[in-house]
């Protein structure tokens, strides 16, 4: 009985397999259903490519490598639905890594279409062993584990997985289940001491390789994934910046139509961002809505409106809400009920406006990729939610607006990309990230007018001395947080009781990961003695060393 269950899983592909040199082409397999729609009825359309996840750590970081090489793709779940995966017309899918064994059960599968769509297919660690196992192969749990770094030793040169490298490559293991029996038609491609077959191949374009690409520690990594897009997936990386801005005003002109929009600006890069693509779609349909909700930074008012309001000539409306939310705020210590509130807040504040506008149809918002991994489950699978960004989780159930949200599967350095596509400045476009939620959350414990101005003088100070010493486009954030601890400490012969503040600087790609940032002690001796003799409620200054994962890049 366990047996049929665990056969129930194999997938049948029509069509005859031979068994040859492993030519990197995807032939065509007779009566093989569904199929994408044929390249040559798409004009110009971009190219992109599915990441099916499997639960993997990884799989975010395979869509951002995927990316550097310019060719689009996505993370969707290995449950969905091929009529939600057939609308990115993917030439070719990979298949992540996980934490299950294939020969579980229970375990996840990789769905039908994945195989039956006649596209090139890369499988890997979970996903290479899915391959072995669905196609008629045999997984079983290794003698050795076999984590860290591995030499992996090609069995032939020929191969286009493989071109442009050496024989012999580091790679970076994390697995104990191994290929056993390569599934009929497949040849090993690849081996390591441990793993008999480290990289295998149909002449389908199917692959499977049992390490991990995607990260740092295999340093061809990313070559080896471009010759899989370009060599195997016939992808030409036509996926830029200056497409991403074509083709978001087309969409963004398609789903507004003759509609009005606000747009939630707050001078950062990502609403910037999304008012500039959106004002080149629509033009005066949009009208910005930069709301003061009183934890914005110095000079951030003045700025913002100088910014979009003189140089960009957009319409522009100010809303002064700094009392409204500290009302709302008021004894609030929970953060995620402080993000709520804001969220909240924000969007009835959007509404109460647009009612004065007139017809307002849409609410544009410059949510990033990060935000929704971070906020929400994948599909069906369980995944901890890390934190609820105002963005995404914060919205209110019942909300009266439609959302247009063009950057919500970018990463940062990606916006980045478009903005000065667009021709933003570089001091707008590399501003560092600046939370939703403000200055709400970078106060630990309740929020109040007093705790702002402390806080404020002390962020300024930090900024000013990271712009001095040439460190800001270096670091991925810094500032300041206001902590609930007060401490003794001596002044001009006099006991003092003060706020401790903690200063905060990282370095990161996308804010998925992060590492604190080695600030030179030269600078973070000045910023500390500059908050204690210019905010007079501090008299004691601690830097965070900790990185990103255990430890988030906001305090809150």
């Amino acid at each position: 009985m366990e047996k049929d269950k665990q056969e129930s899983h194999r997938v049948a592909i029509s069509g005859d397999v031979e068994v040859s040199a492993y030519l990197g082409i995807a032939k065509e397999r007779k009566g093989a259903q569904p199929q994408a729609e044929p390249q040559e009825k798409l004009g110009t359309e971009r190219e992109a490519v599915a990441v099916i996840d499997f639960g993997s750590q990884y799989s975010w970081l395979i869509a951002r490598r995927v990316r550097e090489c310019r060719v689009y793709c996505e993370v969707v779940p290995h449950d969905a639905p091929w009529d939600s995966v057939a609308a990115l017309r993917p030439k070719g899918f990979i298949l992540s890594g996980g934490p299950s064994s294939v020969y579980e059960p229970g375990a996840p599968q990789a769905p039908a279409y994945v195989y039956e769509s006649r596209l090139p297919v890369l499988g890997i660690c979970y996903g290479m062993q899915l391959i072995a196992y669905q196609l008629g192969g045999k997984v079983a749990k290794g003698v050795k584990r076999e984590y860290g770094l591995a030499i992996l030793h090609q069995n032939s040169t020929n191969t286009p997985l493989f071109s442009g490298l050496p024989s012999e490559i580091p790679v970076w293991m994390s697995h104990c289940d191994r290929i056993e029996e390569m599934p009929p038609g497949f040849v090993s491609l690849a081996y390591t001491e441990n793993s008999p077959v480290a990289a295998m191949g149909n002449e389908y374009g199917t692959i499977g390789l049992q390490f991990h690409p995607e990260v740092a520690h295999t340093p061809q990594g990313k070559a080896i994934l471009q010759n899989f897009l370009y060599k195997i997936c016939g992808c030409n990386g036509n996926w830029t910046p200056g497409s991403f801005v074509t083709e978001s005003i087309e969409r963004i002109k398609e789903q507004v139509g003759k509609g009005r929009v606000i747009c939630a600006l707050s001078g950062g890069v990502d609403s910037s961002v999304v008012a500039t693509l959106i004002h080149h779609a629509i033009g005066d349909q949009l009208t910005c809505i930069f709301v003061n909700t009183g934890m914005l930074r110095r000079e951030e008012v003045s700025r913002t409106l100088n910014t979009f309001q003189k140089n960009m000539k957009m319409n522009l409306v100010y809303v002064d809400a700094s009392e409204r939310f500290l009302k709302r705020l008021a004894g609030v210590i929970d953060p995620e009920e402080k993000r709520h509130i804001i969220g909240e807040e924000f969007v009835r504040v959007f509404e109460e406006e647009a009612a004065k506008i007139g017809q307002v149809d849409f609410l544009a918002q410059g949510t990033l990729y990060p935000d929704v991994i971070e906020s929400a489950s994948s599909g069906s699978k369980a995944v901890a939610i890390i934190k609820t960004h105002h963005n995404v989780g914060g919205l209110p159930s019942r909300m009266k607006l439609s959302l247009v949200e063009p950057l919500r599967y970018l990463f940062k350095d990606e916006v980045r990309e478009v903005g000065l596509a667009l021709g933003l400045t570089e001091d707008m476009v590399y501003r560092q990230p600046f939370p939703g939620p403000g200055l709400a959350i970078r106060i630990i414990g309740d929020v109040t007018k007093e705790r702002l101005e402390i806080l404020r003088a002390a962020d300024w100070i930090v900024m000013n001395e990271i712009k001095k010493a040439k460190l800001y486009r270096q670091l991925w954030q810094s500032f300041a947080v206001l902590t609930p601890v007060r401490s003794v400490g001596v002044m001009g012969d006099s006991r003092t009781y003060g706020y401790m503040v903690a200063v905060r600087a990282v370095t990161s790609e996308d804010a998925m990961t992060a590492d604190w940032a080695r600030l030179p002690y030269d600078v973070l001796a000045q910023i500390s003695n500059r908050i204690v003799n210019e905010v007079p409620e501090v008299n004691r200054v601690v830097y965070d060393i900790s990185s990103k994962p255990p430890s988030t890049i906001e305090w809150e």
